[in-house]
C-alpha cells in the first residue's frame, strides 16, 4: 500500500514594513456625510458628562471631612503598585517570608508554660451586655483575620441569640486559656512609599489581622483588666491613653494645669516629649506576668494573658507568598484591643 505523504505549503512571511507600505498605497475611502454629525454628537455627549463631573468633584472637595479626605487623596493619586520584596539571599517566596518573619517578629522570651488547666473560682461569667459593649466598639469595616468573619456577622448572631457568644467565651476565660485556633493571624505586607530600593525588610511594614472572635474576647478582658489597673496600682494615676473615658484631651488638660500652676509660682517650665519606637514588640511576657501576680490581679486573668501571648502564628501575604502559618514571637500583638493596655502596664 503506497504511503500518503502530506505536502505542507509554506506560508509567505510578510514583514511589518511591507504591510505598512501596502496600507499607505490603498486610496482613502470617502468619508460619509453622517460622520460629521456623529463626531459633533460625540463631542456634545462627553462635554455634557464632563461638566456635571467637575461640579460634583468640586462639591465633594468642599464638603470633605477628616475621614473622607483620604478618599479624595486616593481618587487623585490612585493606588500605588504593590512591590515585591527583593531581598538579598532569598531566592524563593518561602525564603522571603522567613526573612521577613525574622525581621518583624524577632524571638522574645516565652512566657512560663501552662502545666494544666484549672477552673478559677473567682471568675465572673460573661454577660450579654458585656459582649454587646465589646461589639459596639468594633467597626464593621475592620478587616477580619484568617477566619474572614466580619464583625457584622457576629453582631447579627448576638442580636438573634445573645447567649451564644458568652457560652463560647466563658470556658476560655474561666480556665485562663486562649486556644491556638484563635492565635492565627494574617500579616499584610505593605511597602513604604518613596523608598529608593525595596531590597530590605525595613522598606516594608506589616499590618496584622487577627480573628474577630478572638478580638471580641480580648476587648472584654481589656475592659475587666482596666478596671483593676487603677485599683491595683498597675498604672500611673495620670495615665490617659489606653483607658476608658480618658483621652488625649485629658492629657493636654493635665499638662496645661501643671504648666500654669508652676507659672504662678514664678517657675520656668520645660516639657519633654518622648516617642517610643517598637514598644509593643519589646514587652517581656515573664516580667508582665510577674507584675500582674505581685499586684494581685484576679487569678484567672494572669494565666489567660500568659496563654494569649504564647504560641502565636502568622501567615504573611504578598505576591507568591507561601500559604503556611509560621510560629512568631512578639511582645504583644499589633492590632489587639488589649495590647495597648498591656504595654502601658
Amino acid at each position: 500500500m503506497p504511503l500518503l505523504e502530506a505536502m505542507v505549503v509554506p506560508t509567505p512571511i510578510v514583514s511589518q514594513e511591507r504591510i505598512s507600505r501596502i496600507w499607505k498605497d490603498i486610496p482613502p475611502r470617502p468619508v460619509p456625510p453622517q460622520w460629521s454629525n456623529v463626531n459633533s454628537s460625540r463631542r456634545t455627549y462627553f462635554k455634557a458628562i464632563a461638566s456635571p463631573k467637575k461640579a460634583h468633584w468640586s462639591d465633594f472637595l468642599s464638603s470633605t471631612t477628616p475621614r473622607s479626605i483620604w478618599t479624595a487623596k486616593r481618587f487623585v493619586f490612585g493606588r500605588p503598585p504593590q512591590r515585591f520584596p527583593d531581598l538579598p539571599g532569598a531566592s524563593n517566596p518561602a525564603e522571603v517570608a522567613e526573612t521577613l518573619l525574622d525581621h518583624f517578629f524577632a524571638m522574645k522570651p516565652p512566657p512560663p508554660p501552662l502545666l494544666r488547666l484549672t477552673q478559677y473560682d473567682d471568675y465572673t461569667p460573661h454577660t450579654s451586655e458585656e459582649v454587646s459593649r465589646a461589639l459596639s466598639k468594633s467597626s464593621n469595616t475592620s478587616a477580619p483575620g484568617p477566619d474572614h468573619i466580619p464583625y457584622s456577622a457576629w453582631k447579627a448572631v448576638h442580636r438573634i441569640k445573645p447567649s451564644l457568644l458568652p457560652s463560647l467565651l466563658d470556658p476560655l476565660l474561666s480556665h485562663g486559656f486562649h486556644p491556638l485556633s484563635l492565635k492565627k493571624a494574617l500579616g499584610i505586607l505593605l511597602d513604604k512609599p518613596g523608598k529608593p530600593s525595596y531590597d530590605s525588610p525595613s522598606s516594608f511594614r506589616v499590618i496584622v489581622l487577627l480573628r474577630t472572635l478572638s478580638k471580641i474576647l480580648e476587648r472584654v478582658v481589656a475592659s475587666r483588666l482596666s478596671a483593676q489597673a487603677t485599683v491595683c496600682s498597675l498604672i500611673h494615676p495620670l495615665q490617659c491613653g489606653s483607658l476608658p473615658v480618658r483621652s488625649t484631651a485629658d492629657a493636654a488638660l493635665v499638662l496645661q494645669h501643671n504648666v500654669e500652676s508652676l507659672h504662678r509660682l514664678r517657675y520656668k517650665v520645660s516639657t519633654l516629649f518622648l516617642d517610643v519606637k517598637g514598644g509593643f514588640d519589646n514587652v517581656e511576657s515573664p516580667s508582665l506576668l510577674s507584675l500582674l501576680r505581685r499586684k494581685r490581679v484576679s487569678p484567672y486573668l494572669v494565666p489567660w494573658v500568659g496563654s494569649f501571648l504564647s504560641d502565636g502564628t502568622c501567615r504573611l501575604t504578598f505576591q507568591g507568598s507561601p500559604r503556611i502559618f509560621a510560629p512568631v514571637s512578639v511582645g504583644v500583638p499589633q492590632g489587639s484591643p488589649i495590647s495597648p493596655l498591656l504595654f502601658v502596664i
